[in-house]
């Protein structure tokens, strides 16, 4: 759907304050007639909350449409990769907005602008931004540069530095391992009534040894599909380590695993008793920025909340890579079109949404993402976040090209991954087997998903015949959580 917004006379008196009080570094501004940009994004609404509005304080002279993403969602829609390719197509926006998965393959394919002359032209200041993260997308874009990301999200290693205290644990530094965080977590009491013990290690969801060791192979870049082949390797010396130190923790006890999947609906008192580590029930978790949000919300929610000190170390690493992460995303990496007829409007728009003004505006209300202007998110609640910014984010994408896998894929593969990992557990086949099953059998059905997705392009009226069909295709949908006070 196509949406237009015009802003009001109210809102050009708002921007002269705002330009008033504006910083330098912004470069040359090329704007000055009226003029228009469509921007693409997930909504109108949120665009104008996130981005639009401010920008059009500093900007009214441009009329801004928005073209939303919503219709990708919509309707029989199941390769949603062309999808967004055809929605870029027929709506030709000014901006696109882009993520880890996509941004390489629209650079590649020559539909980008590309950004350097400008910067250079405009004296445009990167030195600023997020370290690495100007060397991604130059490396994604074939060694220039094609887009820019206002915000990303990143994970750290939270501890409760009172509890290592009490045990006698030596303290989480940056840089450590998986190995490293499951060995310290093995260091700490796993005895005690289940209501009120102790663990060493835990995340806000349940733990399974299928997605402990995704998440251990995401760090260490492993990857068990190759997007360019449609090849699953899973049978090999590194998967097996993977899958053993998961298997290894699980076994120890000293790693919460919530029955029946956590907390599944109640009371707001009953949501917090759940999450362990804002309880002080749990010595380490990884964390996000929104974390530090969750645990201030506990201490101003519950009466007889106990506060505890929290420490954040830089982390979780790859052994052979520790000083870059592979655990940040950009999921809002903006781009201007190539042969963009608004580009000069378009970049202006860029600059602004990645400058210092706007960083210092946005950095003042928390959420899951990061400035990566630096300089501006330094701490919130008493926490200082410059531990999201130590390490950088390595080139090499686990998640890159993963948009060719047809999503059909997913939910008949994980019940192969279920079986053969009970298998494992029950000690009726070793790591060995069941891998070469998983392997095996994975590939079958992915050999078989994407000749259906090759199917249903060829054949688009057939597929919209057949797209009510919904217990059969195998599709896994997500569950609500529902809090009430």
């Amino acid at each position: 759907m196509r949406m237009k917004f015009v802003h009001k006379a109210a809102l050009f008196a708002m921007s002269c304050l705002l330009v008033v009080g504006c910083s330098a570094g912004s470069g040359k501004e090329t704007v000055k007639e009226t003029s228009s940009l469509k921007v693409m994004f997930y909504s109108e609404d949120w665009f104008y909350q996130q981005y639009g509005d401010l920008f059009a304080m500093k900007h009214p002279e441009v009329e801004i449409e928005v073209v939303s993403q919503q219709s990708i969602y919509n309707g029989q829609n199941t390769d949603y990769v062309q999808a967004f390719k055809d929605l870029v197509e027929k709506e030709q926006p000014d901006i696109l907005m882009l993520d880890n998965s996509n941004y390489g393959t629209f650079a590649s394919d020559g539909k980008l602008m590309e950004l350097d002359t400008l910067i250079a032209r405009d004296k445009y200041p990167t030195e600023t931004i997020y370290p690495g993260l100007m060397d991604l997308l130059k490396e994604e874009g074939g060694g220039k540069l094609y887009g820019l990301s206002p915000s990303f999200s990143g994970t750290a290693i939270f501890y409760n530095a009172d509890l290592f205290n009490k045990y006698g644990v030596e303290l989480p530094h940056d840089g450590m391992t998986w190995q490293e965080i499951m060995d310290t977590a093995r260091r700490f009491p796993t005895d005690g009534d289940e209501k009120t013990r102790v663990y060493g290690y835990g995340m806000e969801w349940s733990m399974s040894v299928s997605n402990m060791a995704d998440s251990i192979a995401s760090t260490e870049g492993l990857r068990y599909i190759n997007p360019d082949t449609m090849k699953i390797t899973l049978n090999t010396d590194s998967w097996k380590k993977v899958y053993q130190l998961a298997i290894d923790a699980l076994d120890s006890s000293a790693i919460y695993v919530p029955k029946d999947g956590g907390f599944g609906g109640g009371t707001m008192e009953e949501y917090y008793e759940s999450q362990l580590f804002v309880m002080g029930r749990m010595a380490m978790t990884i964390g996000r920025p929104y974390n530090l949000q969750n645990i201030k919300q506990a201490r101003e929610s519950l009466k007889d909340y106990k506060s505890f000190e929290l420490g954040m170390a830089a982390g979780p690493v790859n052994p052979a890579e520790p000083d870059t992460t592979r655990d940040v995303s950009f999921n809002s990496i903006f781009a201007i079109r190539a042969n963009s007829p608004n580009a000069d409007a378009a970049w202006e728009f860029m600059k602004f949404i990645n400058g210092d003004e706007y960083a210092k505006i946005k950095s003042r209300s928390m959420n899951n993402e990061l400035m990566s202007r630096m300089g501006y998110s330094k701490e919130y609640d008493g926490h200082n976040l410059e531990t999201f910014y130590k390490l950088k984010p390595s080139a090499s994408n686990s998640y890159s090209g993963m948009e060719k896998i047809p999503s059909e894929f997913y939910g008949q593969y994980q019940p192969i991954v279920d079986r053969e990992l009970a298998l494992v557990k029950d000690k009726t086949k070793s790591i060995s087997e069941a891998l070469a099953t998983i392997e095996a059998e994975g590939q079958v059905v992915l050999d078989k998903a994407v000749k259906d997705a090759e199917a249903k392009k060829n054949n688009p009226a057939e597929d919209k015949d057949s797209g009510e069909v919904g217990a059969d295709t195998g599709e896994v949908s997500s569950g609500t959580v529902t809090i009430t006070n």
